[in-house]
């Protein structure tokens, strides 16, 4: 069964931020994000259980290659992208907003 991607508004301004980002640093770097970024969701709506419970129903995948994690729920057919946060900022802060 593959589970339905929702990318929340806020996920997707962090994506589009941080993929501005590294275009800025290196043209073309954006693009290799963006693609690893899709990727990784496919890989989390194929089987969403494999990755790391964080806290209650929230889940985390984490990116190779890039320090950022996709934080995501899983329902019944679907899987909630709710934010995509840099790995070395603080969770305290970034979870409790979700």
């Amino acid at each position: 069964m593959n589970w339905k991607p929702i990318i929340r508004p806020r996920a997707r301004l962090q994506i589009a931020e941080a993929t501005d980002w590294y275009d800025s640093q290196t043209p073309g770097r954006g693009d290799d994000f963006l693609r690893l970024i899709e990727d990784t969701i496919e890989s989390v709506c194929r089987n969403p259980y494999q990755y790391q419970v964080l806290r209650g129903d929230l889940r985390r995948a984490v990116l190779r290659r890039f320090p950022y994690l996709i934080i995501y729920a899983v329902s019944e057919d679907e899987v909630i992208v709710l934010r995509c946060v840099h790995a070395h900022r603080d969770p305290r802060r970034w979870l409790s907003e979700s």
